[in-house]
């Protein structure tokens, strides 16, 4: 294979494997919106009524916790012109719910062990740990809509 064909072949490769993101135009459009209220959904539907059964006492919290992070950043979004400081509180809130529900889901897994879905547990740890990453980094793209009044 000459130098030329390799890099045509790299070329192409990662030319199809560059996706730009989808423009932001309401809360929902957000990813980190998508990927929480999905892991809010997984609690219900997945987590919620064995935990009922064993009878454990935050459920509740749990239940309102991740709930919480995707309703902070709806909230968010629709003040983060005209009340930026309390926009950028909300995301600081989201990601605090986003380490609370991390500290549910450990619990869980360290009272329940094996008569609860370990692998579940993990995976919804790890989107919260990534969800928590991906608003910060939102929070720091959004502090560059500061004006000079603020």
């Amino acid at each position: 294979m000459d130098k030329g064909q390799g890099s045509t072949q790299w070329q192409s490769r990662h030319r199809n494997a560059y996706n730009p993101k989808r423009p932001v135009f309401t809360f929902r459009d957000l990813e980190v919106y998508q990927k929480t209220m999905e892991a809010s959904v997984i609690i219900m539907k997945n987590l919620k009524n064995k935990l009922k059964v064993l009878k454990y006492d935050f459920i509740d919290n749990l239940a309102q916790c991740s709930m919480a992070v995707p309703l902070y950043l709806g909230e968010g979004h629709s003040l983060r012109f005209g009340d930026h400081k309390k926009a950028i509180l909300l995301l600081e809130n989201a990601m605090a719910g986003c380490n609370k529900m991390v500290i549910y889901l450990e619990q869980i897994k360290g009272i329940y062990g094996s008569k609860i879905d370990q692998d579940l547990i993990d995976d919804l740890v790890k989107r919260y740990a990534d969800a928590r990453g991906k608003i910060f980094r939102l929070e720091k793209a959004w502090q560059k809509f500061t004006s000079s009044e603020q």
